[in-house]
């Protein structure tokens, strides 16, 4: 069969392409797998994704669902070929309702434009992965993103009332809707978001919106070690403060930043600690200030308090550019986003810091130290053009997992399992919940069209 063709005919020729500069652009994401797709859809509404969903089913055709390519685990790389399913022509706001405190949205709406468009409402949408500027709702769905302010206000999940989607067989499932309590039957919802694009392709998505905090403020602080900054953490929450955001940086991230972008830019020391409070004008001062008193008895190398948007946003620049400082030192960069208890914090820096002598690889740490989702970042040379490089790189990350499992944490706490992690998927999951995984998998797609060749393969 010539897929392109039948496509054509189904569905029109101007959302279908073969052509070889669209299919590589469609052949992978921001991790280092590719795979060239045999067509690409350009999905434009519901009917359209149901009618390409029946078709492959009844053909058994692999078919990969893709936002905009932005995730680090290659979960949208169509390893089986088949079509790319690609939603982000599918961009529209559809509604923002503040009566209500939602918006529907379609799946290639980009993050950061939902979050400014209900922001000029006062209204609030916490999930801000880093790359938001650029991700789009449908992947945070398929992958549950998080970002720095899932301390204070959970992931993507959390703010998930409402889904159209579309089975592997073409029927059109809705599930929750306008609701911000709904217990009618199973957490379908919950089912489908993270479920990365193997269970069904969702074509509407209601989000829950929040009042817009009227006052912000932030504040990045230096220290000697990252020991120092870590203890703090804790510190923090044990004189009772919950801060939106609260991200600490090593040593190895703060010096590619100076490289990268100048020492003017990044505060002295070698570790950063940025924390972020919102809520009324009174409360976040006062509150800001006790936080400012802490931090500095603790005697930090540098201090520094915002307290107003553009200020804030001034400090956390350096935060956002921390990936791309360090992919600008030119060494490759394997980005594992594990999740430790908060209590081990201290342990996996030095655990790091031991690792990275072991195997002679810089470790470059930062993160989202308050929820213990730090982005353990293994810096490799030569990974691309040599085997050796390369399994001595897995063999760093067998004992980064096994260590993180041991202490009761998880491999992944918001990029997902793709193809990155899919080798120690066995030993992060019990047998029972694998089970249980093919059985959920078999129910909705029986005929394994939907993005397969990952980790439940």
């Amino acid at each position: 069969m010539e897929i392109a063709s039948e496509l054509r005919r189904l569905l029109g020729g101007d959302i279908v392409a073969d052509d070889g500069q669209t299919l590589a652009d469609h052949s992978g994401d921001k991790w280092f797998a590719h795979e060239t797709p045999e067509v690409v859809v350009f999905a434009r509404s519901t009917d359209g994704v149901s009618k390409l969903l029946r078709f492959a089913n009844e053909n058994k055709i692999p078919v990969t669902a893709r936002g905009a390519g932005y995730g680090y685990v290659g979960s949208c790389v169509p390893i089986r070929r088949g079509i790319a399913l690609s939603l982000v022509r599918m961009n529209q706001i559809k509604e923002i309702n503040f009566a209500d405190a939602i918006a529907v949205v379609e799946p290639g709406v980009i993050t950061g434009e939902l979050k400014r468009a209900v922001r000029s409402k006062k209204l609030f949408y916490p999930p801000d992965p880093a790359s938001f500027e650029h991700c789009t709702i449908g992947g945070n769905v398929a992958t549950n993103a998080g970002g720095p302010r899932c301390l204070k206000y959970g992931v993507t999940r959390n703010y998930i009332t409402g889904l159209e989607v579309v089975l592997a067989n073409g029927d059109l499932l809705r599930t929750g809707g306008r609701v911000h309590k709904n217990k009618t039957g199973f957490d379908l919802i919950g089912l489908f978001v993270g479920s990365e694009g193997m269970l069904g392709v969702a074509t509407e998505i209601t989000v829950k919106l929040l009042p817009l905090p009227p006052a912000r403020a932030t504040l990045s602080a230096s220290f000697d070690t990252m020991s120092e900054a870590a203890a703090i953490v804790q510190q923090i929450f044990a004189v009772g403060f919950l801060p939106s955001s609260l991200e600490i940086a090593d040593k190895f991230t703060l010096e590619a930043a100076r490289q990268d972008s100048g020492a003017a830019h990044v505060p002295s020391g070698n570790a950063h600690l940025l924390l972020d409070l919102d809520g009324q004008e009174e409360t976040v001062g006062v509150e800001m200030l006790k936080v400012r008193d802490l931090i500095k008895s603790r005697k930090p190398t540098a201090l520094d308090v915002a307290r107003n948007e553009s200020d804030c946003e001034r400090l956390w620049a350096l935060r956002r550019e921390f990936s791309n400082s360090l992919r600008a030192t030119g060494l490759t960069k394997l980005n594992e986003d594990i999740v430790v208890p908060r209590s081990r914090l201290v342990d996996l820096i030095a655990f790091a810091e031991g690792l990275s002598k072991r195997s002679a690889f810089p470790i470059a740490c930062f993160g989202h130290a308050g929820d213990g989702n730090i982005h353990v970042n293994i810096m490799a040379d030569r990974y691309n053009r040599e085997a050796a490089v390369r399994e001595k790189v897995r063999g760093a990350l067998d004992e980064l997992f096994a260590q993180v499992l041991k202490w009761g944490g998880v491999i992944t706490g918001e990029h997902g399992i793709g193809l990155a992690k899919k080798h120690w998927w066995p030993e992060a999951s019990s047998a029972v919940a694998r089970g249980l995984h093919q059985t959920l998998k078999h129910a909705l797609d029986p005929n394994n069209i939907l993005n397969p060749g990952k980790f439940l393969d």
